[in-house]
């Protein structure tokens, strides 16, 4: 890694050189000058300190072989032998980026009694899928499935692993990065591969004021989180493919300093992503009296009600309804966004939508940039109108 030498020989004045660090980094121990935790890497000794006295030693990079790492390789998130849908959307996208770069799309999958969930990820195009089962796997612990997940990076040497961004994920694949010491995107919302395997990963940064696009070509393999509804998941394959490639480890491996004394099953949820019907409100619908008309509005089209984050935190709306880059993504049938303005963070997390449909009084709204129909008026007084046509059935429902 890079770093700061000191040339002890070039400090005339050791009293004068711990001042040089504002993060008092530098420090003076028996008469030696040395570089604590706290460096930065800053360079301000470099710059402002003795001549010659701080050095800026640049990390060597060894040359990677490339050619030696070769697949696309998919986490399957499972709780219970059920595989989680961002699992299947990635498998989507791994089928895509593996026939750009004419590799073969490689699961893993990890728990205890998974014999349904093999049988069923055979549907979607795996050539090989690699089952770690035993019954110390059957509640997620991070330190025997980061382990899996080790040994499985180390027998495949897949080019790109992909985990989807739930809380297994984001645990899970940060861990895993850094014992290959290795790059990991979060929340990717778009992927793509060079021709040498170098994965474009684009994500919002700075609170979604811009897209960073990042890649990684000095280490593999490459890591990227994706969150749930950001890709397409593949049609089920009628066929069964790929071969299954069981592997036992080692049980000091599968050991861990958590114990699960015992789990159940939260009762279910209808979340937000799962709606084909999405209304949303925004700051523009001005009071939380005005909530009632857009709880009427998705209750009529059979959907549910989302908000943008001035409502959630404004508390008329609960923190799952949030849509954004700090909420849910969602890509529902049809979404009507009402008095949304449209801010990049709330853009990034709906605007895979099949249908948009955008009411605000403002005819610059950013909103209007995305939707595929666009009101421009009141939403207090256009969305009255709408009820009582649906009711009158003049609208289809």
């Amino acid at each position: 890694m890079a770093g700061i030498v000191v040339h002890q020989d070039k400090i005339p004045d050791l009293s004068a050189v711990a001042a040089l660090c504002p993060f008092g980094a530098i420090e003076v121990n028996d008469g030696s000058v040395l570089i604590n935790a706290g460096c930065k890497m800053c360079r301000l000794c470099v710059k402002n300190g003795p001549p010659g006295a701080f050095e800026l030693v640049k990390e060597r990079r060894v040359a990677i072989d490339k050619d030696r790492w070769n697949g696309i390789a998919v986490y399957l998130d499972q709780t219970d032998g059920e595989i989680h849908p961002v699992s299947l959307e990635l498998l989507g996208k791994a089928r895509e980026l593996a026939g750009k770069v004419g590799h073969p799309v490689i699961a893993l999958l990890a728990g205890a009694e998974m014999g349904k969930a093999v049988a069923e990820m055979r549907h979607y195009g795996i050539d090989k899928l690699y089952l770690y089962e035993h019954p110390l796997l059957e509640h997620f612990r991070i330190e025997p499935y980061a382990a899996v997940f080790e040994d499985f990076i180390k027998r495949c040497q897949p080019a790109v692993a992909l985990v989807g961004g739930t809380a297994i994920g984001r645990s899970l694949a940060p861990r895993v990065a850094a014992r290959f010491r290795t790059g990991l995107t979060a929340d990717c919302t778009f992927l793509d591969i060079q021709e040498n395997t170098d994965l474009d990963q684009i994500r919002p940064a700075f609170g979604g004021n811009i897209m960073a696009h990042i890649r990684t070509p000095h280490n593999r393999p490459q890591f990227a989180t994706v969150r749930y509804k950001i890709f397409s998941a593949p049609e089920r394959m009628a066929s069964v493919s790929g071969e299954v490639m069981r592997v036992v480890l080692d049980e000091t491996l599968l050991g861990s300093k958590i114990e699960t004394l015992s789990s159940s099953r939260k009762a279910p949820v209808k979340n937000i992503e799962d709606a084909d019907v999405l209304v949303v409100a925004g700051q523009g619908i001005q009071r939380v009296e005005n909530m009632t008309l857009l709880e009427e509005l998705s209750q009529k089209l059979g959907g549910m009600l989302g908000g943008t984050r001035p409502v959630i935190e404004a508390g008329w709306l609960e923190p799952r309804r949030q849509i954004g880059l700090s909420g849910r993504t969602v890509k529902p049938k049809l979404l009507i966004a009402c008095g949304v303005s449209g801010s990049v963070q709330f853009a990034a997390g709906m605007s895979g939508s099949d249908k948009i449909v955008a009411i605000n009084i403002d005819p610059g709204a950013p909103i209007f940039k995305i939707a595929h129909t666009a009101v421009v008026g009141d939403v207090c007084e256009i969305l009255p109108s709408l009820l009582k046509r649906i009711k009158a059935g003049e609208v289809a429902q």
